[in-house]
Order: structure tokens, then sequence, then C-alpha cells
């Protein structure tokens, strides 16, 4: 009997263990409107990022693991970088240049930042598996997946752009190890109150925003 009882209890402990192991945190950041799980409370990072344009954007990259598997994210501020391009181009042409080497990529450059966020991806040392037209929530995006010719770890990734703020979601987890769907899947954009937005239709941030769900 007592050994039944002390099988019994090894096995609650276990049990609650591993349950306790795979309680992850629900995330939100105010100063960049996401909301996201983590499997532990991440670590922020300030960052500067350079533009496919030349400038070198604000950032901050939140970060998380467990165990072999590391997810992040990495947001970049573009807000201010139709002024500065702005700014750049009329400083050029102060200085007598050629208009032709003076044009303001601003437009250029918001429009095409997903794009340049997923060539970064795929020009590394690694197999495209997959790439696809992607949205959460309604936010258009690329969804994208490798694997790492090294060692056999995959990443998959989801890139957007919302309100001019560039999300690039990174799970990368060991060989065989399943896909990092409860990250992915709980990523969603928050307003100035907190609350998560909902479109009716398709966000592209190169337009004006649809309406949003009346909750």
């Amino acid at each position: 009997m007592l050994r039944l009882s002390l099988i019994a209890a090894s096995l609650s402990l276990l049990i609650s263990t591993h349950s306790f192991a795979q309680e992850w945190v629900e995330y939100a950041s105010p100063p960049d409107f996401f909301s996201i799980n983590f499997p532990t409370e991440p670590k922020i990072e300030s960052i500067t990022y350079p533009t496919e344009y030349g400038l070198k954007l604000p950032g901050r990259v939140y970060s998380s693991s467990e165990g072999a598997s590391r997810y992040s994210v990495t947001v970049i501020d573009y807000t201010e970088a139709a002024k500065l391009h702005e700014q750049k181009s009329k400083a050029c042409l102060a200085e007598g240049k050629y208009p032709d080497f003076c044009s303001d990529h601003g437009r250029l450059d918001i429009r095409g930042a997903i794009d340049f966020a997923t060539w970064s991806y795929l020009k590394k040392d690694a197999k495209v598996t997959f790439f696809a037209y992607y949205n959460s929530d309604l936010v258009e995006g690329r969804q994208v997946q490798l694997t790492n010719n090294a060692d056999g770890s995959r990443t998959f990734l989801a890139i957007h752009m919302h309100e001019n703020r560039l999300y690039i979601l990174d799970g990368t987890v060991p060989k065989g190890a399943p896909q990092p769907a409860l990250f992915q899947q709980s990523m969603g954009f928050i307003d100035k109150d907190g609350k998560r937005i909902r479109y009716t239709e398709i966000y592209s941030n190169a337009y004006p925003a649809p309406k949003r769900l009346v909750r």
C-alpha cells in the first residue's frame, strides 16, 4: 500500500510540474501596441534597424525561450520614416546635388518594409519550405518557414506592418520539434487602451484602415 501511495504521489507531482511548465505568459506591450503568448516573461532589448533606403530607425526586440526553442517579436517604428526621408531629400538638394540623387524614398521605404524584412531571412543559409501571403486578425503580412541547413532547426516567421510599425515574429525550434503555433497564432494588435483590434476587412498599411468590429 505504501508503494502504491508513493507511486501515486510521484505521478501527481510529475503531472503538476508538467502542467506548470506549459503555462505560458499572456504578454502585452502598450508602447508597441501588440499582445502575444510567450513561454516566459520576455527580455526587452532596444535596437537600431537599418531600412532598405538608408534610415536607422528605433526598435525593440522582445525575446523568450523554452529549452532549445527561441521566440521573439521585433518591432520597428516607421512612424517618423516619411518625415526623415523628406528632411534627407531637402538637405541633399540644399547641398546642390543633382535632383535625381535626392529623391524622397519615404513612401517606398514604408511600402516595402515587409518585403525587405522578409528578404533578410530569405538570403540566410537555410532552405525555404513555405512562403505565403498571410494575415493575423485581418492585418496582412507574410508567412515564411525555413529549415536551417546547419543544425536542422526550423524557423517560423510572420511579418506584419500595422500603423507604420513593422512586426517580425520569429519562432525557432530544434529539429523534430512541433511548430510554435501557440506563439504565432496568439499575436494580436492592441490600441492605446490595451484593447485588441479586430477589423471587418483586410488591413493594408498602404491604405486607410477599414472599420473595426464593435465589441
